[in-house]
């Protein structure tokens, strides 16, 4: 017999999903997460939305804790109202065009209790219009200063083992909320793109690891608050994030080994933004990272170089090199 739902309450995790507009998804996304093995307590922080889901969440989730900014404040800024309200160990950060599986939240769970030194367990995500497909199974990054989802568009079937990866996407993943407030919360300079690479270059820099949790299963939309995959806003704005990551977490010493990969990667993106009719939208947003990274805030924001932590710069230098080669194989 199955288990009644305060039997399969978990206090150890909250889910923080941010919402601006997404009544198309919200219910079954909400759905799933009370259907699981393991029910946590679930915030959406809504972002000023116009479509009616905030009425749908008091209607149908009275249970659900519903926190109204009234505008669109973007995704960090949401976010982190929702982990500041936690008061669980665990975050799970979900996107409200997903569905989860039922032993998702218990099977993130058990990921984390797998060693201390982890800061997060990224879901394995499936392409939800094409199932047989992977969205994300870990982010990567490489020296041309390209983030990208392992195995998108590959065999689902694929990446049966929890492996380490240099960040999770965080349209689903599980957080220690301790680290989380530790290396600081989401940047909310980026306002939403790349926010979550951001979070685990620092958290390898400070010698915290990330995994991918290959037993926990999402379904994902994509794009569902921006649109299509490439789009004038998305170009813009991950173009500005791309420069402000770069300056943010390198040190000025790895900052010049990787800058002949970094001006051949943005070229390189230029080029395939050209063919796009984007060109001139990719290198407003790089203009504008230049200015944010050389801005007060930026300076102020920069992560501070500290030798006890090389050992970690040199497992990133590592992987900067190593994601070319993923990149391209």
């Amino acid at each position: 017999m199955e288990k009644s739902i305060q039997d399969r309450r978990t206090d150890r995790t909250t889910v923080v999903i941010p919402n601006y507009n997404g009544i198309e998804y919200m219910e079954n996304c909400l759905a799933s997460l009370l259907e699981g093995s393991a029910i946590p307590e679930v915030i959406v922080v809504d972002n000023g939305s116009a479509d009616g889901s905030c009425g749908l969440i008091r209607e149908r989730f009275p249970a659900v804790r519903l926190i109204e900014l009234g505008e669109n404040t973007g995704f960090c800024h949401a976010v982190n109202v929702g982990i500041r309200k936690a008061d669980t160990e665990f975050v799970f950060l979900l996107n409200n065009d997903t569905t989860v599986e039922k032993s998702c939240v218990e099977e993130l769970e058990k990921a984390l209790e797998a060693s201390p030194k982890l800061f997060c367990a990224g879901a394995k995500m499936i392409n939800m219009k094409f199932p047989e497909k992977i969205d994300d199974a870990g982010d990567f990054y490489c020296a041309l200063g390209w983030a990208f989802a392992r195995g998108r568009d590959e065999p689902a079937s694929k990446y049966q083992r929890d492996e380490r990866i240099f960040s999770a996407c965080a349209g689903a993943a599980l957080y220690r909320r301790e680290y989380l407030l530790e290396i600081g919360l989401f940047d909310e300079a980026h306002f939403a793109y790349l926010e979550d690479v951001d979070a685990g270059y620092r958290a390898n820099i400070h010698g915290f690891r990330n995994l991918l949790a290959s037993k926990a299963l999402v379904y994902h939309a994509g794009s569902a608050t921006s649109g299509s995959r490439h789009n004038r806003f998305k170009v813009e704005l991950s173009s500005r994030n791309s420069v402000y990551l770069v300056y943010k977490n390198m040190p000025f010493a790895q900052l010049l080994i990787n800058l002949p990969f970094l001006l051949a990667g943005f070229f390189l993106k230029f080029l395939f933004f050209v063919g796009k009719g984007l060109g001139k939208v990719y290198l407003k947003g790089l203009l504008r990272g230049i200015r944010l990274a050389l801005s007060g805030e930026g300076r102020k924001r920069k992560v501070r170089f500290r030798w006890k932590r090389l050992p970690n710069y040199l497992w990133i230098q590592w992987e900067l090199w190593a994601g070319i080669f993923r990149q391209f194989l």
